[in-house]
Formats: structure tokens, sequence, C-alpha cells
């Protein structure tokens, strides 16, 4: 189309195809360790992709280098598909997954950091499909398209409209100056923090395959397990829990204030409104449903509380209540308990989270914290006004007034984030599910959070499922990763209009 340079949409297609292959490529020694028959399945799907982006590239390599907003619209919506399609392939090329429904399904709930499944036996799949399956969530986590946009220059492209497109929260603060350096520095931090965690994994008692597997899928605040029963496998080692409920909630912190905290300017991190109403909210949270459960006697709990100590029913309540609500605040996903069967108060101020979501320029889903406090804040500055309309006052985050541009942008993303979980929960009626299991698959799909509520509860899984649900659901987890606009942008007539 006259306008829009396609040439250098396929070009960068083809390079995520290749990175997509290269990683692929990385679990096949995962699989011959094991002695897997599935390590040539793999090998081939990695040597496929890459072959396939190398064609995208290499024919394409000499586009303009002009790139606009349109283009960086369409490279990342288009990039998440070809992830998407490519990162089925493992399964499809070794059997794994044999269903081209429930292959995307899969694959999109990975990249998109969503983390609900079709499979029910996860243990019984092979070691290396496993680790590509938690490699989505990690390649997902902070986007491939921020890594390829550390490479951009190399091939004289700017990067800016890419990096805005992928994350297009309402944060604009900045590590640096240049966004390759930004981009790189935010892949150094998520390497180091995945490291460290699986370190401590190790140590605390898991397998390194485990370790590994969890680490990658805690930073991307995913949640694939390579356990039937999640996190809840390691009941037994509360240690292994409290390790990931602290890496959960670091993952749904601004990647930004974690880079200012190793650089040990901790007073800027607390200076963050964002921070502050994301750390003590979490807190209380925790607490008032740590009551709830232990007032209220909760029955999930009976069987793991250590009654030969005092505090040992207060200290399970508190472990799986703080790791629920930062599972879910930050859209990871992981259970350590199945918190539908607490009382319904539990269960409805947990299902609250769905819709809170992390720090903005975090790994998590959802709304974002920072969208509530300005939203909060613009209605009561509207009560203000009605009480002193000729009065200019303004709406402030972290000490600096908003742009009414800002404000107006969060919320048209609330309204029409609650307008098609809405529609979204009559749909999938029509799809087969209960009104119960219908809101809990919409929000969570979503809001990319992983287990819900209904028959998609933290004990289920996604498998049964019509065939038009999970492809409406993977689609629901595509324009919530990228946070709605970015793709739906693409469904309007004026995106395509010539300038």
């Amino acid at each position: 189309m006259k306008g829009i340079n396609t040439k250098i949409i396929i070009s960068f297609l083809g390079l995520t195809s290749m990175l997509n292959g290269v990683f692929m490529l990385i679990a096949v020694p995962f699989s011959i360790y094991h002695n897997e028959p599935e390590q040539w399945g793999i090998l081939k799907a990695g040597i496929t992709t890459i072959l396939l982006g190398f064609l995208l590239w290499f024919f394409n390599r000499n586009a303009p280098k002009n790139l606009h907003k349109k283009e960086g619209y369409l490279i990342v919506t288009l990039g998440w598909l070809m992830l998407t399609f490519t990162g089925t392939l493992p399964y499809l090329f070794t059997g794994s997954i044999p269903s081209v429904t429930n292959a995307i399904f899969e694959t999109i709930s990975g990249y998109s950091t969503t983390g609900s499944s079709i499979l029910t036996d996860i243990e019984s799949m092979p070691k290396g499909i496993l680790f590509w399956r938690s490699a989505t969530h990690w390649i997902g986590g902070m986007g491939i398209i921020v890594l390829t946009v550390a490479i951009l220059p190399l091939l004289g492209i700017g990067g800016m409209q890419l990096f805005m497109a992928e994350a297009p929260g309402p944060s604009a603060d900045k590590m640096h100056p240049r966004i390759t350096e930004t981009a790189k520095r935010l892949w150094i931090i998520y390497f180091l923090l995945t490291f460290t965690e699986f370190f401590l994994l190790k140590i605390a008692g898991m397998t390194w395959f485990d370790a590994i597997n969890h680490a990658m899928a805690t930073m991307s605040t995913g949640g694939f397990s390579t356990k039937n029963a999640s996190v809840a496998h390691y009941d037994a080692f509360p240690i292994i829990q409290y390790i990931i409920t602290i890496f959960m909630f670091i993952a749904g912190a601004n990647f930004v204030l974690t880079y200012f905290a190793l650089k040990g300017r901790i007073s800027k991190v607390f200076k963050s409104e964002e921070f502050k109403y994301y750390f003590f909210g979490t807190i209380g949270v925790t607490l008032l449903i740590t009551f709830l459960i232990i007032n209220f006697q909760d029955p999930n709990l009976g069987t793991s509380l250590t009654h030969s100590k005092p505090w040992g029913e207060t200290e399970n309540a508190f472990r799986h209540a703080a790791f629920s609500v930062v599972s879910v605040l930050t859209t990871t996903g992981f259970v350590s308990a199945d918190f539908t069967m607490y009382n319904g108060m539990v269960t409805a101020i947990i299902f609250s989270l769905f819709f809170i979501g992390g720090s903005a320029g975090s790994t998590s889903g959802g709304i974002k914290i920072v969208r509530h406090i300005i939203m909060i804040k613009s209605s009561f500055y509207e009560f203000k006004k009605l009480l002193h309309p000729n009065a200019i006052i303004p709406v402030r985050y972290d000490g600096v007034g908003v742009p009414k541009t800002i404000i107006y942008n969060i919320l048209s993303f609330f309204i029409l984030y609650m307008l098609i979980f809405i529609v979204s929960s009559v749909l999938l009626t029509f799809f087969g599910l209960n009104f119960e299991s219908a809101m809990g698959a919409a929000a969570s799909s979503l809001g990319n959070i992983g287990p819900a509520i209904g028959s998609v509860s933290p004990v289920d899984n996604f498998a049964h499922l019509s065939i038009p649900a999970k492809w409406f659901c993977s689609f629901l987890m595509l324009i919530g990763r990228l946070e709605l606009f970015t793709v739906l942008i693409l469904f309007t007539p004026f995106f395509w209009r010539k300038n």
C-alpha cells in the first residue's frame, strides 16, 4: 500500500523470526540431555523458523530505512503474530500439541505472558517442550520487539516508534536518553533477575530444570509451571513460595525503578506514587485476606497447617494470601492454593485484582496501577470543579501536572477495556461457557492473568473450551498484552487512509 513502507515491515518480521528460531534451538540441548526423541522436532522447528526469517529479511534488506508510526504499529502487531505462528512449530512438529487451535492458544498464552493452558498433564510433557513453553514467556515478558530495537541501529533504522508501540503505557520516565541504551539495560536487568531467582530456587530445593523454568515464568509474570499443581506442588517448601512471591513483586514493579534501586538510588523508588500504592496496597490486601482466611477457618488450608506451632496457621494463611495477591495483581498466575475455595469475600477481593494490574514499565499486564491513580485523582478534580468552577486545579502525578491529553487517553483506555470485558463475557456464553466462567475467562485473557473463576479456576484449565472460545480468548490475550490501542487501531478505517 502506498504510504506504508511494507518492505521494512517484512524485513523486520524476518529478523523477529530468526531471533525466535534461535531461542527454539536453545531448547534442543534440554531435550538431548533427557534423551527425548522430540529433540528432532524442536530442531526442525528452529531451523525452519530461522530459514523463513532469513528469506524474509534477505529479500527486503535494502528497503528504505524510514520508519513512521504506522509502520511501528504494524511491525509490533504483525511481529507478535509472527512469533505466535512460528512459536507453534515445536508443538506441532513434535506432536506434543497436535491441534492447531490448541497450539495457537498455548503459544499466544506464552508470548502474552497470560499463563492459561490447555495441557491437562503438564508433567508428562517432554522436557524440551516444557522449556520452550517457558521460553515463550521469557521472550514475551520484556518483548522481543524491545530486544530487536537494541540492534536496529546497526541496520540504520530508528527504534523509538517501536518502543512506544510496544510499551504504550502513560509512564514517560526514561533511564537514558537513547532508546537503544534503555532497551539494552532493561534486558540486562531482566536477565540478571532471572538468573538470581534461578540460583535461589535451586538452593531452596528445586531441581535445576524446574528452577530455570519457574524463574523465567516469574520474571515474565507469565505463570507457566512444570508441575500440574503449579507452585502448590511445593507447599512443603515454604521458602520456595516466598522466593517466588518476592520476585513476582519485583517483576510487577516498574523496571526503571528497579534500575534505580540497583544503582543505590532507593529514595527515588519510594518517591514514586505508583510504587507506594503498589507496595502498601499489596501489604494491605494481603493482611485483609489473611484475616479473612484465619477467621473463617478456610478448609482449603486444613491439610497443610502446622498445628504443632501456635503460629503455623497464621503463617500458612499469610503465605497463601501473599502469594495469591501478588500472583494476581502482577498478572503472573502462579497458584499456591485454590483461591476460589476460600470464602466468598476472599474470592471477590482477588477477582477485583484482575482489573488492577501491575506497574507501568513492568512485564505485567492489566490496566496498570498508574492509570487507576490518575483516574481517581481526575474524579476528585471534577468534584472540586463543581464547587469552584472557575478554579484552575491541575491533576498532579509525582508532583507534576498531568496533561489533559494523557487523562483523556487513560479514561478512553479504561472505558474501552471494560466495554471489551463486558462484550467478551457475553460472547463467551454463546461459545458454551456459563456466565461465571465466561467472566473469568474474559477477565483472565484480557488482563493476561491465567487462572480465573468458574470452570477456569486455579485447579482447572482452558482445555474444555470450544474451538471458537479458544480463538476468541487468544485474540483477547493479544490485544491485552499490547494494551488494546496498538492492535485495535489497525481495525480503524482512518489508519489505512493515505496521508
